[in-house]
């Protein structure tokens, strides 16, 4: 079979280039289901998800229900006599009931190298973990949280100065390709899904509060990692003259110090370069918003700032 009949479920930007991959193969997608419109922004303006956005665009069916398991959706799915669900950052665990409506059940585009990072934030965990590597899984949906059989993965680097807002850009671009080149050899049987292994299984939790604050007594990599897993959104915080102010690009690699060399949090500028001190080393600042202001250069606001500038931990005034 080429061509499958599909219900995609997805609702943020990552879900996007699976969905248009989709249509342009030509496979006939009868029904996206996206999360409802939410309030964005401090004006707390209805916006429609980026799925929606563009499943209007490409003239497609479009649900929106609270809650998934509701009677009506599991209706409107099985009225559409689908071959396979696809799912993409959807936002709500598929039950059962709607997994068994499709011909071939469900497969979903996962931002990881699975068992390594199952979960709701697996890229950002990634790199505040660190890692090197990641990539994107495709694999059956299964009652347990990521844990089915895996269908194919493809695998890329991160780079080591790269944001986390353009390493889903690459992933999603990777997973799109990935679902087209791979759903007609799955629908045909032609790809026999490996179960995971039980080793090297991480969980990656939602980003909460916490996990924004910068710690500038932490070593330059540590600090590195959380501030790019972080840009362009929500951004690491840390306190600069008893505020917030957010820290949203810095660059790799730092400077080593020497003992007595300043302490952690005090910014520098050399040679217009702007760097602040962390545990073991300067880390260059590039891009930067005090509370109340716009994104900025770092050397712009050092400008503004003063002779002599601070920054605090995250969360500590």
């Amino acid at each position: 079979m080429s061509v499958a009949r599909v219900v995609f479920f997805g609702t943020p930007q990552f879900a996007v280039p699976s969905l248009l991959a989709l249509v342009r193969a030509g496979h006939d997608v009868s029904l996206v289901i996206t999360q409802p419109d939410r309030p964005v922004g401090r004006k707390r303006v209805l916006t429609s998800p980026a799925v929606k956005q563009t499943a209007l665009e490409l003239g497609l069916r479009i649900l929106q229900p609270e809650r998934v398991r509701a009677e009506e959706v599991l209706q409107q799915v099985a009225a559409c006599a689908p071959d396979v669900l696809v799912t993409a950052a959807y936002g709500q665990i598929l039950p059962e009931r709607l997994l068994a409506l499709a011909r071939m059940g469900c497969l979903n585009v996962h931002a990881s190298l699975l068992p390594r990072w199952r979960g709701a934030a697996p890229l950002q965990r990634a790199m505040m973990a660190g890692d090197t590597k990641t990539g994107v899984t495709l694999m059956e949906m299964v009652k347990e949280l990521d844990a089915g059989p895996i269908v194919a993965v493809r695998e890329t680097a991160i780079g080591e100065n790269e944001t986390w807002g353009a390493l889903e850009a690459r992933i999603a671009q990777l997973g799109a390709e990935l679902l087209v080149e791979v759903l007609p050899r799955y629908l045909a049987g032609a790809i026999q899904p490996m179960a995971q292994p039980s080793e090297g299984v991480t969980y990656a939790e939602r980003i909460v509060r916490r996990d924004e604050w910068i710690d500038w007594n932490q070593p330059a990599w540590s600090v590195h990692n959380r501030i790019r897993a972080l840009s362009p959104a929500p951004g690491a915080t840390c306190t600069w003259n008893g505020r917030p102010f957010k820290v949203l690009e810095t660059r790799w690699p730092i400077e080593s110090c020497m003992t007595g060399d300043g302490e952690p949090g005090d910014v520098r500028v050399v040679a217009g370069t702007v760097s602040v001190r962390c545990a073991d080393g300067w880390l260059t600042l590039l891009c930067v918003q005090p509370a109340g202001k716009r994104t900025m250069a770092a050397v712009d606001w050092v400008r503004g700032a003063g002779a002599k500038v601070h920054l605090t931990a995250g969360g500590q005034p």
